[in-house]
């Protein structure tokens, strides 16, 4: 007898793959920690983390929602705004290098005087437009901008201390991954969430430069991140997944298609390593859910970007059956704090969960060739 001999059916390829339903595919996740429906769920990272709120609240589980709209706004208003998307109103959050600056300036009362850096700083950057001004760290989240510089770095502060409430608050943080690529300023060393110069801003090739994250530092901010967030939460328990939504662009200069790969396969690769060495860490596969060829990409809207209202319910599916609760029970949606309901997943359309970087299609103007 060999190891192989007792291995379960969906250890094998075959049975658990090849001749599957893929509708039907089970026993994907096996939690490394307990989750129940009384254990409060904040979520934040890449444009499909603004997915998994309201799909899982819409479930029964308790998602908190730690920065509420104010009252009187509409419901394409409080859209717009990015509230009811994540946890905070950071906005996307698509790398480890974000996340990591996020959580250091939230957290920073945490550290040790001689633990901080200029990078623990708030940064007092604005970017300014037709008299109005706007939060280079998260520039579509206001979309009309601010009156004053002032009002910008007030608003921050409000979500800085959301995220310091949420994290306080959470059994769970689920940080969703989105992409290796991102653009720097070269004086500060911060990292924006887009380039300056497409959502907002003016892009200054002396200032704003490329950077593509190796493994190790991808590896690295997250495990900064992870450990700050447990300094203020000593309980708290991490779910990273990564986003099966593509590159809208990519600036390495080689193929989307190629670039797309290799930088998932980072995220994937340093989401399993930190879930290997870390007992309070886990990885849920939302990625291979949506993307994995036996469902042969029928998760994408025409795009081949979005994912479908089924394919996040298939992916909520396999998240309530791992955890062991009923799918299909649904009581009132559980937030915390929320004037009014998250819009369900099962109605929302692609302009509702549009990415920031999807703007990056407004600067493709060559036509598609012809097929040969």
């Amino acid at each position: 007898m060999d190891p192989y001999d007792s291995l379960p059916a969906r250890s094998f390829w075959r049975s658990a793959v090849a001749e599957a339903d893929p509708t039907r595919v089970a026993g994907l996740w096996t939690p490394a920690f307990s989750l129940g429906q009384d254990d409060t769920i904040v979520t934040a990272g890449s444009c499909f983390a603004g997915h998994l709120g309201p799909a899982l609240s819409t479930e029964g589980l308790r998602w908190y929602d730690a920065e509420p709209a104010p009252p009187g706004l509409t419901e394409e208003e409080r859209r717009d705004r990015h509230y009811g998307r994540f946890s905070f109103r950071t906005g996307d959050i698509s790398t480890a290098g974000a996340l990591r600056q996020w959580l250091t300036w939230a957290l920073s009362d945490e550290m040790s005087r001689e633990e901080r850096t200029e990078e623990h700083t708030e940064p007092a950057e604005v970017w300014s437009e037709g008299g109005r001004h706007y939060d280079p760290f998260r520039p579509a989240v206001e979309p009309g901008g601010y009156a004053t510089p002032d009002a910008v770095r007030d608003a921050r502060r409000t979500t800085l201390a959301a995220i310091r409430d949420g994290v306080a608050r959470a059994s769970c943080l689920i940080l969703t991954l989105g992409t290796t690529e991102a653009w720097r300023d070269r004086a500060t060393g911060f990292t924006y969430p887009v380039c300056p110069g497409t959502v907002r801003g003016t892009f200054d090739a002396g200032r704003h430069v490329f950077h593509n994250a190796t493994l190790t530092e991808v590896h690295r901010d997250l495990s900064v991140t992870v450990a700050l967030a447990r300094r203020v939460n000593p309980g708290l328990r991490v779910l990273l997944t990564v986003s099966p939504v593509p590159l809208t662009a990519t600036a390495t200069g080689g193929h989307v298609l190629a670039a797309n790969t290799c930088s998932k396969s980072v995220l994937r690769a340093v989401a399993g390593q930190l879930a290997q060495e870390l007992d309070h860490v886990d990885y849920f596969p939302s990625y291979e859910i949506v993307t994995g060829f036996p469902f042969g990409g029928t998760f994408f809207e025409p795009d081949l970007r979005s994912v479908t209202p089924g394919g996040m319910a298939l992916m909520t599916r396999h998240f309530l059956a791992g955890l062991g609760l009923p799918a299909g029970l649904r009581p009132e949606p559980r937030t915390t704090a929320v004037p009014s309901p998250p819009v369900p997943v099962r109605s929302a359309t692609r302009e509702e969960f549009r990415c920031d970087d999807a703007v990056l299609d407004y600067y493709h103007r060559s036509p598609v060739p012809p097929a040969r």
